[in-house]
């Protein structure tokens, strides 16, 4: 069953989404070459819990195998939940860092796409047209509208249009008392198709797009998806609450970017 949030609700998730923005911000003060990107998860867990959340990553999956962060941190080949570890990050890097944050029944989710000091103009090119397709994606998240109107947006303008590989084994997904719920939102598909969309209905909308091919592959750790050609990979996140006319981001990207533009050892190529 997809929940309909009302205003309460809504208001609610907008909080802990911002407080993954906030978050996130943090982090990009942080980005640098030679910081462990085990320090940025550290990081954000004190943050978070400082500001009275929990990392909803933390624990989250199966008995046998729980996500053991805060953070996923995906550096260049890795699409999604990368661990973070005592890797380095390195002039030309580009890195995806996701969060959640839990508190007051509700969860807020949300991720984007850094480059670390020179990186190719094929890859600022990538984080480009990804961060591009989620804000046209966000446009179809209208009332009315159908899940397949949103994927189709994501798949047209990054594969039809750019011809980047659009990533079909992980999709985007409703978020509210659980951080997965109904519907799942892929980044492919065709106008028209899927859950219809109401007002109130809150997704989190986040394009995975490869600069080549789409497939991918799970690591031995059970987490860490890889694009099997070896190219990097990008992801940007929203969480947005289905709007009569349009949808409406309750996270945002404007004090990362600020954070971004603001640090010298970050690459601002994308943000153009």
């Amino acid at each position: 069953m997809i929940a309909i949030r009302n205003r309460e609700e809504i208001e609610i998730i907008k909080r802990n989404a911002l407080m993954v923005t906030a978050t996130l911000t943090e982090v990009a003060k942080m980005l640098k070459p030679g910081i462990t990107t085990l320090s940025l998860d550290t990081m954000a867990e004190t943050f978070i819990r400082d500001n009275g959340g929990l990392p909803s990553f933390k624990g989250y999956g199966s008995k046998n195998n729980p996500y053991p962060y805060s953070l996923c941190i995906s550096v260049n080949q890795v699409v999604v939940h990368g661990f973070p570890s005592n890797y380095e990050l390195k002039e030309g890097d580009i890195i995806s860092v996701d969060c959640g944050f839990y508190k007051d029944g509700y969860h807020g989710d949300h991720a984007y796409t850094f480059a670390i000091g020179e990186v190719g103009q094929e890859v600022l090119a990538l984080m480009r047209v990804t961060k591009e397709s989620l804000m046209k994606a966000i446009e179809q998240a209208r009332e009315n509208n159908r899940v397949g109107d949103i994927s189709y947006t994501v798949e047209n303008y990054t594969n039809r249009i750019h011809g980047y590989g659009v990533v079909r084994e992980l999709v985007g997904h409703g978020v509210g008392k659980k951080l997965h719920e109904d519907p799942q939102v892929p980044n492919y598909g065709r106008r028209g198709d899927g859950k219809r969309l109401k007002e109130g209905m809150v997704l989190a909308i986040e394009p995975m797009i490869n600069l080549g091919t789409h497939k991918v592959h799970t690591e031995e750790d059970g987490w860490t998806v890889v694009t099997s050609d070896g190219k990097p990979s990008v992801h940007y996140e929203h969480t947005v609450v289905v709007r009569k006319n349009k949808g409406e981001n309750l996270s945002q990207f404007g004090p990362i970017e600020d954070a971004e533009r603001a640090n010298s050892n970050l690459n601002k190529g994308h943000l153009e």
